[in-house]
């Protein structure tokens, strides 16, 4: 119980910094948005090509651009710990009674709680210019928790690089180098069977891929319960392994002060 609660304390801690710049939740969807709606207009006539099955471009795109959008809030998640880290604050912590680990929870539950706030505005701005969600509340709820689960992952990540390299340049370097290749190596923007197969491959093993193809199942009913239950629990093993990671590089840092 101490744990979830020191966990709940340092998530209130990072919702009230949020709360004083409300302005990054606007700022993370502005890209997202751009590709929902510039996209969603220019490759409309992609249901046309032989193959492509569904009848509304729109409708294939929201579940991707959700899941990308989780994706792209939580790379720099990593960011304020190396400003804590800069400013001391990591170091306060580490000689208060505060459990270790919810220093790192904290932060993955702040941001699942952001990223399902986007998801909701994605939602809505994709209901607005045509999509519809066949499977109703419940398949968005889905939806927006498999995104979630791969925003904690690639946070737990990204907050581990924080820890490794301790410099803001170099993480923002390496979260560059892998948002737009691991993106387009996954069906966000077309269908898998449209795709060379070298991108096929590529989006089999893609944790990006997991989530696109779960989400699209949960809120559309593209393909079956039991391939999004065994790519949901793919996302969770790659959380627990992310979240190993974000750890042994904490408890890295806490040897080196």
């Amino acid at each position: 119980m101490t744990a979830a609660r020191h966990s709940w304390y340092m998530t209130l801690r990072h919702l009230r910094a949020l709360w004083r710049q409300p302005w990054w939740i606007a700022v993370t969807l502005v890209q997202p948005v751009i590709w929902l709606l510039l996209y969603g207009a220019l490759f409309k006539r992609v249901v046309d090509i032989p193959g492509f099955r569904g009848g509304s471009y729109i409708e294939f795109l929201a579940p991707g651009v959700i899941v990308m959008t989780a994706f792209f809030s939580a790379g720099w998640t990593g960011m304020p710990v190396i400003e804590d880290i800069d400013r001391g604050v990591m170091d306060r912590f580490l000689i208060s009674p505060v459990r270790r680990g919810s220093l790192i929870t904290g932060r993955l539950l702040q941001g699942a709680l952001v990223i399902a706030i986007q998801s909701v505005i994605i939602v809505g701005l994709a209901v607005v210019v045509g999509a519809s969600f066949p499977n109703g509340v419940a398949g968005v709820i889905g939806l927006i928790a498999i995104a979630a689960l791969l925003g904690s992952a690639f946070a737990a990540l990204s907050i581990g690089l924080g820890l490794l390299v301790r410099r803001e340049e170099t993480l923002i370097a390496t979260v560059q180098f892998l948002l737009l290749p691991l993106t387009f190596l996954s069906t966000t923007f077309m269908q898998k069977a449209l795709m060379p197969g070298w991108m096929q491959d590529a989006a089999t093993v893609n944790p990006v891929n997991w989530a696109v193809e779960a989400g699209r199942t949960a809120a559309m009913g593209d393909g079956t319960f039991g391939q999004a239950a065994v790519r949901t629990a793919l996302l969770a093993l790659f959380l627990l392994l992310c979240g190993a990671f974000a750890t042994r590089q904490f408890r890295a840092y806490q040897r080196s002060v």
